[in-house]
């Protein structure tokens, strides 16, 4: 039998224990330790997280970004693997991580690791438009990475100037149970985006942001990223992300202009 590999997984999770059972079934005989940061749960996520050895760790909401480098932080081991209690390890991308950690040059090579993300939707895997390739920085060495970015978008970057390797094998995402949960998203998104954007210099154009950005996007997923190689998904997904551009960029619009417009009506 192998000795552990040097890994600790860190999770997040609000209420996820469905998911979470999947993600860590995935990651048996990987990793020293799983630290699970939960929040406010009501169903059985800190017992799923448990009944797997997982030190399960409350900690408040702050955000995405920063419930993650939470999780960072409370890390042990000399590689971090970090994931989302949504996504899951194909046998493909676990034995290539254990590879990787097995190499001699690893330590002296690199600081982290990316792989593919593969997405699950309507009943099949997406392979092409805006969710494939998707390449992620998951796989880090403690203390040579952190998560930045703008709520919800976040993203791990490597400090300085240090090497990743892209390793094989997917990272099974199972993003969206059914297309119900596509417009909810869209709001939380959108209110995210609203909340970390600085007030426009200039008045947005409706005409480039309730228009052309959603058409431009629609027309990136579904023809020029062969999103129409994915059947009847790949139109969904890419008139999904159109949506969500519309959504995001009309609010932002739609604010400046009502702030505007109550503001002349106050000084009348």
């Amino acid at each position: 039998m192998k000795d552990p590999l040097p890994l600790s997984v860190s999770i997040i999770a609000k209420n996820e224990a469905e998911n979470l059972k999947r993600c860590l079934e995935s990651l048996q005989g990987i990793a020293k330790e799983i630290i699970l940061v939960h929040n406010d749960c009501t169903d059985k996520t800190v017992e799923t997280g448990k009944s797997f050895g997982a030190k399960c760790v409350e900690n408040a909401w702050q955000g995405y970004i920063e419930q993650k480098n939470f999780a960072l932080s409370k890390c042990s081991e000399d590689w971090i693997l970090s994931l989302d209690a949504d996504e899951a390890l194909s046998e493909k991308l676990k034995d290539s991580i254990q590879a990787f950690l097995r190499q001699e040059k690893t330590s002296e090579n690199y600081d982290g690791a990316l792989f593919c993300r593969c997405s699950f939707f309507l009943g099949r895997w997406i392979r092409h438009g805006d969710w494939y390739p998707d390449k992620k920085v998951r796989l880090v060495r403690k203390g040579k990475a952190r998560w930045v970015g703008t709520n919800p978008h976040d993203k791990m970057k490597i400090n300085g100037k240090g090497a990743c390797k892209l390793l094989k094998g997917d990272l099974l995402h199972y993003s969206y149970g059914s297309l119900r949960e596509i417009p909810s998203k869209a709001i939380k998104y959108s209110d995210l985006y609203l909340e970390n954007q600085c007030p426009p210099a200039k008045p947005p154009s409706l005409v480039i942001s309730g228009v052309a950005r959603p058409l431009w996007r629609f027309f990136r997923a579904y023809v020029l990223r062969f999103g129409i190689l994915d059947g009847a998904a790949g139109f969904i997904i890419a008139f999904s992300t159109a949506y969500e551009t519309m959504i995001r960029h009309g609010r932002q619009w739609e604010r400046f202009h009502v702030a505007k417009r109550t503001k002349e009506d106050f000084e009348k």
